[in-house]
């Protein structure tokens, strides 16, 4: 069954910074993503809720995309960056925690289980949630831009 595959504003724009094989390697996943659903993906993230639903796959080298499910049937791009942690200001998971609104706590473990469960399911979040993180990446997004740098000539 397809899966309807949609970008945060956020997303786009980190995808649309993407060049050569990381851009080859985001677009084929994305087809990957539409024709396997939860499959493409490699595992799930570690922590409390929404964390434990979010779903991650590594692109190429360190770059990274986080996904979620509002149902078996429709995908949400959340993220798209780089696993970096030498640097938490870019590092994909440090972003995922602002956008989210948690982090793991210090102590636990880190695990990947798989992104679907037994029955080839994925974890899927209520509506509430997905919008809320939607919401969250257009904020992030805002933020971003009134950082950047301006040019003066």
């Amino acid at each position: 069954m397809p899966v309807e595959v949609l970008e945060t504003p956020l997303a786009a724009v980190q995808a649309a910074r993407l060049r050569g094989p990381a851009a080859r390697a985001y677009q084929t996943f994305l087809d990957d993503l539409a024709r396997r659903g939860c499959a493409a993906l490699a595992y799930r993230v570690t922590g409390p809720d929404p964390l434990e639903r979010l779903c991650v796959r590594h692109l190429r080298a360190a770059d990274r995309v986080v996904v979620a499910f509002e149902s078996e049937e429709r995908a949400w791009v959340l993220l798209v960056g780089s696993h970096r942690a030498d640097d938490p200001g870019l590092d994909v998971y440090e972003e995922l925690y602002r956008l989210a609104g948690v982090r793991p706590p210090a102590d636990q473990r880190r695990r990947k289980p798989p992104c679907c469960d037994d029955d080839e399911q994925p974890p899927t979040l209520d509506q509430e949630t997905v919008n809320e993180l939607v919401d969250r990446a257009r904020t992030l997004l805002r933020g971003a831009r009134h950082k950047a740098p301006t040019r003066r000539t």
